[in-house]
């Protein structure tokens, strides 16, 4: 098998990469990035194995996607802006990225409609629900800049699905945590800024409520996928941890033995969503998946991995990380 991964520099591609080699035989894989925000070259220099190749690119230029083809057998799509944060500043380059940049490699499939494109999605893209979850047939309706185009990258690909037949799989998957996250995400930003004995600035209340993955177990679900599922569909990936944002920061906070007077509260996000859910019958029975990393076990596991690799961040060149966005001024 050949895969051609976008945005594989990043946090849950190189990850992908990793549990690739670690799992897959008689696998190849050519990773494209355009090394922008988020993406570190960091991520995958402890990886030596003639089957990978990296090209610097974006995934919006058609010619080079076209040459890079050749010969795919699967396109794993991660490459996306993904901050909601920056999405409410400005929108320009998520636009770009996760609408535009997908409708690239559509265009590219109607002539090689053999390649199968496996699209990772967010569970973002429901909205906000406050009680129960949703399921794979729910109505998306996005709270955020960042979501809509996630949405509107799902509703192009439906289309595409429609009109030329393509062999897509849409996957949306819950907040992911683990080793390479970049430091803008609430566990890094926790523990990167405990660390540094820096306050951890979180907003409104802290009460907003997520479900959490492992990014492992992403990326075991994700190959799960590839190997089993019906085309086309569309999966969800929930995570098998909920709890609000406050008592994880003091989760962390406790691991390090930090004080919670660490914390500082900021103006909410504009359309902050209260709660995230998502449930899948479909995952369990037609693709086989049980999530495996316990969500204590995997935090402890996180923590110490940004403990022992401060060469990984300690550079990075990225916004000061306890700096506010624009309105919570």
């Amino acid at each position: 098998m050949k895969f051609l991964v976008t945005g594989g520099c990043g946090f849950i591609g190189s990850n992908f990469i990793y549990r690739c080699f670690q799992t897959q035989k008689n696998i190849k894989i050519i990773n494209i990035d355009s090394m922008s925000l988020g993406s570190n070259p960091k991520n995958l220099q402890q990886l030596k194995n003639r089957n990978y190749k990296f090209v610097h690119g974006n995934i919006c230029n058609k010619r080079l996607m076209n040459e890079l083809t050749k010969d795919i057998d699967v396109i794993v799509n991660f490459a996306a802006e993904s901050h909601v944060d920056r999405s409410i500043v400005d929108s320009t380059k998520f636009i770009k990225s996760n609408i535009l940049g997908v409708q690239t490699i559509l265009e590219i499939l109607r002539k090689k409609k053999y390649i199968k494109l496996i699209h990772i999605s967010t569970d973002e893209i429901f909205g906000e629900i406050t009680k129960g979850t949703f399921s794979e047939f729910d109505r998306l309706n996005p709270s955020n800049p960042y979501a809509a185009t996630k949405a509107g990258a799902e509703m192009l690909i439906k289309s595409y699905i429609k009109t030329y037949d393509l062999n897509v799989t849409i996957t949306r998957c819950v907040n992911n945590y683990g080793p390479r996250q970049f430091p803008e995400k609430l566990i890094p930003k926790t523990i990167i800024s405990a660390l540094k004995n820096e306050k951890i600035p979180i907003h409104g209340k802290g009460t907003a409520r997520r479900q959490w993955i492992h990014v492992q177990d992403h990326c075991n679900a994700i190959l799960k996928i590839i190997s089993k599922s019906k085309i086309p569909s569309i999966y969800n990936i929930p995570g098998n941890y909920e709890d609000s944002n406050i008592a994880i920061v003091k989760k962390i906070l406790k691991i390090l033995r930090k004080s919670n007077d660490l914390i500082t509260f900021v103006k909410d996000r504009p359309g902050q969503d209260r709660r995230y859910a998502i449930s899948s019958k479909l995952l369990k029975k037609e693709i086989g998946f049980h999530n495996s990393i316990e969500f204590n076990q995997g935090l402890a596991a996180t923590v110490k991995w940004y403990i022992e690799n401060k060469d990984w961040w300690k550079n990075l060149q990225f916004k000061k990380i306890t700096d506010p966005m624009p309105w919570s001024n």
